[in-house]
């Protein structure tokens, strides 16, 4: 089956959450389209209604992801929430972390591995509320790790190939 023939199958469905075989699709759809589509797409997919908030998605990828990618999404989300803000988020987590100047030092993975998927889902709620462009660059940061977009589930799965079926 074709990249069109796949796609066409979640555009407009409603019930395309219901797909049997939404991760092969994805896997299938995923190298053949271009990283921009598949970013905007996540992005679309952490928009939606149909599935869970922002912050709780990007705490279940920041759970499936290694040192390096944690460090990486991180990195993303501090950039959005400037230095200030730090000590008032997640409980001030991130200003114990890596200390609350104007211009914060980057995250390492072992400053990364030190969080919780619930701190790092109160960070990306409260950096989606402060700066919400912050969605578009985790879609693009997770644009380039489509392996970890898996670990969403089928409903978000559906989201994104339902938002690639109508860039094509």
């Amino acid at each position: 089956m074709g990249l069109l023939d796949i796609l066409q199958q979640y555009a407009g469905n409603a019930l395309a959450q219901q797909q049997a075989n939404v991760h092969q699709h994805f896997d299938e759809v995923a190298p053949q389209v271009s990283q921009q589509d598949l970013g905007s797409s996540i992005a679309s997919a952490f928009r939606s209604d149909a599935t869970p908030p922002f912050g709780q998605m990007v705490g279940s990828l920041f759970n499936n992801s290694n040192p390096q990618q944690q460090a990486g999404l991180l990195n993303q989300l501090v950039q959005s929430l400037g230095g200030g803000n730090l000590s008032s988020v997640a409980g001030g987590v991130l200003g114990n972390l890596i200390g609350t100047g104007a211009t914060p030092s980057a995250i390492t993975p072992e400053q990364a591995s030190q969080l919780s998927p619930g701190d790092v889902n109160a960070i990306a709620a409260h950096a989606e509320k402060q700066d919400p462009t912050i969605v578009d660059r985790v879609g693009d940061f997770y644009a380039q790790h489509p392996t970890l977009v898996k670990t969403l589930g089928a409903v978000a799965l559906s989201a994104v190939m339902g938002s690639l079926s109508q860039r094509r």
